[in-house]
This record gives structure tokens, C-alpha cells and sequence, in this order.
């Protein structure tokens, strides 16, 4: 073996690293999310409150990244991913120790928007230090993959859950976690220079245009309507299937998980699908269509609870297949390598939406209304979203025009 083939095995070594601390990252904090619906039992014995308040504590946890995913692009781009992922896990660490010791429900809630401002980070920055990482030709499957990270986090999440004898015990847990990440990324991830001068300074006038052109705005909508319906469903699942099937809190965990998983497929399916240059637009409109008439059977009392359960497999994985495709449609429409982050501080701008209005919204129509009423949400958005992937068709965003677009 040369030199020379030695320093390149090493390289791909070390990058493949990165990418996979990266994307643990991203579990590390996805795990932040779906630890509040596994819990939720937990802490409406412990503290008292209704399913209201549940949604309350699932929901504020994204209300940072509605006004802060594109400040946070903005920053990554100048002064370095690395920095603002390291800053991430701290607070997500932070918050996570700080809520395991609440002593009641407004300061959780505090403690859940410092963990909302370290997953808005994480989340932002991870996918700008893929976009550096790995080549062009592996975009979309890197691209396919880091979508995972969400659907597998909350899984993890919906397993381990039970296993504690307490909410709190999952806080300090989800702590720990993440505080190795930290350790692991300081480690293993490396830097990326800073922007100067006038770049730096103009980065809040390019990421204002960007958001003003319609593919990119489309793109927030889509995620945003994406993730109201995915987590109006999985911020109560574990509840849902306790009251379905009548199965123990350890048992709804495990299908839960099982459920979460099948979002994982669909995620990965995405990228073979895109690869084999199936339409964007159509590949979104149908995934959305699937989940609109899957909610109906989940909600409504018109199926038995194993029937609902399969129809929440369908859900899942079905919804899969819209994560993946906004995220490899992403960076083509940003334009530019520089706009990439501000790109993804778009679209976490949109998840975040659906991460704070699904489950406030979920918890109040049902405690007033009961679970049919959820229906009528997730409905609503599945037909926003088919109209979103037309007009995001008629703007020529295709397989073989992405890669061009500006």
C-alpha cells in the first residue's frame, strides 16, 4: 500500500466518522422530541395536568425555531456549522438536565424551549456539515438518510421510554446522551472556516431574497403542513393506542416505535425513488394524499384498533417519503453553497410551525371534542399540501431541473 492510498483510506475514514456523529447528533436530538409523547402518562399522574397541557409541553418545544431557523442559518453560514452544533447540544443538555429537576410545569416549559433552542440548532447545522462533507453524486441518498434521523429518534425514544420508572428519569437520560454526543463531536467533527467582511454582512439580505422566492417558500410550506400532520398523530400515539387496544404503557411504546419506524422506510424509499428520477411534486402530493385518508380511519371509531394501528404503518411510511424529497430538493434550490444552511433554516422554520401548532391543536380538539376531531386537522393539511406540490410543479421543480434551479 502507497503513502498515498494510506492518507486517502484515512480521509474517507475520517469523514465517514463525521457523517455518522452527525447523524447521531440528529438522533440525540429528534430523541428530545418523541421522550415527551412516551412520557406523557407520566407526567399527566406527576404533575397533574390534562392532555392540553401535554401538548403544551410537545408543542413550546419548537416555538424558538418559528422566528429562529433562518437567524440560525444565517449564522451557521458565517461563522462555521461546527460551532453552532456544539452550541446546540449544550443547550439541549442544559435544558434536559434543567427539566429533570422541575418542580412544576412552568419551569418544564422553560426548560423545553432551552432544549427547543438546541434542537433548532442541531438540526439546522447538521444537515450544512453533511452538505460540506460528502460529494455531489451522494447528495440525495445522505440527504435520504439524515431524514431518518427524526422518525428514528422518536422511536428510540417510544422504546427506551418505558424501560425508566419516571419521567424524570428520561430527562436525565436524555441528558446524558446528548452530553456524549457533545464529547464526540468535539472529537471527531471537524471545523469550517468563518465568513468575512462583506459576505458576512450582506448573508441577512441574500437569506431575506431567498425566502421572498416562491420554490423555497414552497418548500417551508410543504415541510410545515408535513409536520403538523405527522405530529398530530405521533405526540399522542402512545395515549391513543393505550385507549384503542388496551395494551399496557410499555406495550403502546413499542408499537409506537414500531409505527415511527415505518417513517424511516419511507425516508429511505424516498431516496431510491428520487434516484430513479420519479417526480418531486408527485411524489409529495401522493405521500400527503395516503396520509389525509389514513388519518380518518385512525381517528374515527370506523375500524377496530388493530385496523387503526395498520393504518397508522401506512401513515408513517407514506410520510416518509416527503421529508427526504424537500431535503434533497433543498440545496439546489438555495443556490449556492453559502445559502445552503439559510436553505435549511426554511425548512426548519416549517417543521417547527408543525411541531408547535400539531400537538397544542391535536391536545385541544380532543380533550373538547374527542379523537375525531383530529381528523378533520390532519385532512385539511393533506389537501394543502397536494396544492403546494402543484404549484411547486408549475414552478418546474423536477428531478432534472432541481439540480439547476437558482
Amino acid at each position: 500500500m502507497t503513502i498515498e492510498t494510506a492518507v486517502a483510506r484515512q480521509s474517507e475514514a475520517k469523514r465517514w466518522a463525521t457523517v455518522a456523529i452527525v447523524m447521531g447528533c440528529g438522533i440525540g436530538a429528534a430523541l428530545q422530541v418523541g421522550k415527551v409523547p412516551i412520557a406523557a402518562a407520566m407526567l399527566q399522574r406527576s404533575l397533574g395536568i390534562d392532555l392540553a397541557a401535554v401538548g403544551t409541553v410537545a408543542g413550546i418545544f419548537a416555538v424558538l425555531g418559528l422566528f429562529g431557523s433562518v437567524p440560525a442559518g444565517v449564522v451557521i453560514a458565517a461563522v462555521g456549522a461546527r460551532r453552532v452544533l456544539l452550541c446546540g447540544l449544550a443547550a439541549i443538555a442544559l435544558g434536559a438536565a434543567s427539566g429533570a429537576l422541575a418542580p412544576q410545569l412552568a419551569v418544564l416549559l422553560a426548560s423545553r424551549m432551552l432544549e427547543g433552542l438546541g434542537f433548532l440548532l442541531v438540526m439546522v447545522a447538521c444537515p450544512a456539515l453533511l452538505d460540506r462533507v460528502v460529494g455531489n453524486g451522494a447528495r440525495d441518498v445522505t440527504m435520504a438518510v439524515w431524514s431518518c434521523v427524526m422518525p428514528f429518534g422518536i422511536a428510540l425514544a417510544l422504546v427506551a421510554g418505558p424501560i425508566f420508572d419516571g419521567w424524570r428519569t428520561i430527562w436525565w437520560a436524555s441528558a446524558l446522551l446528548v452530553a456524549v454526543l457533545f464529547v464526540l463531536a468535539i472529537i471527531i467533527v471537524p471545523g469550517v472556516p468563518s465568513r468575512t467582511g462583506p459576505t458576512r454582512a450582506g448573508l441577512m439580505q441574500q437569506a431575506a431574497a431567498l425566502a421572498r422566492r416562491r420554490t423555497p417558500a414552497l418548500l417551508m410550506l410543504l415541510f410545515a403542513l408535513y409536520s403538523l400532520m405527522f405530529f398530530a398523530l405521533f405526540s399522542f400515539l402512545p395515549i391513543l393506542l393505550t385507549a384503542r387496544l388496551g395494551v399496557s404503557s410499555q406495550g403502546a411504546g413499542g408499537l409506537s416505535a414500531l409505527a415511527a419506524a415505518g417513517n424511516v422506510l419511507g425516508n429511505l424509499a424516498a431516496g431510491n425513488l428520487l434516484a430513479r428520477g420519479v417526480s418531486r411534486p408527485l411524489l409529495i402530493a401522493v405521500a400527503a394524499l395516503v396520509m389525509g385518508a389514513s388519518a380518518l380511519g385512525i381517528f374515527l371509531p370506523v375500524l377496530g384498533g388493530w385496523g387503526a394501528f395498520v393504518l397508522c404503518l401506512l401513515f408513517s411510511a407514506t410520510g416518509g417519503l416527503i421529508p427526504a424529497t424537500l431535503l434533497a430538493t433543498a440545496p439546489a434550490a438555495a443556490g449556492s453553497a453559502t445559502m445552503v444552511p439559510v436553505m435549511m433554516g426554511l425548512l426548519m422554520t416549517g417543521s417547527n410551525f408543525g411541531q408547535v401548532t400539531g400537538p397544542i391543536a391535536v391536545g385541544a380538539v380532543v380533550s373538547a371534542w374527542g379523537w375525531g376531531a383530529a381528523s378533520v386537522m390532519v385532512v385539511a393539511a393533506a389537501m394543502l399540501a397536494c396544492l403546494a406540490a402543484w404549484l411547486l410543479a408549475r414552478n418546474h421543480v423536477s428531478v432534472s431541473q432541481a439540480r439547476g434551479e437558482a
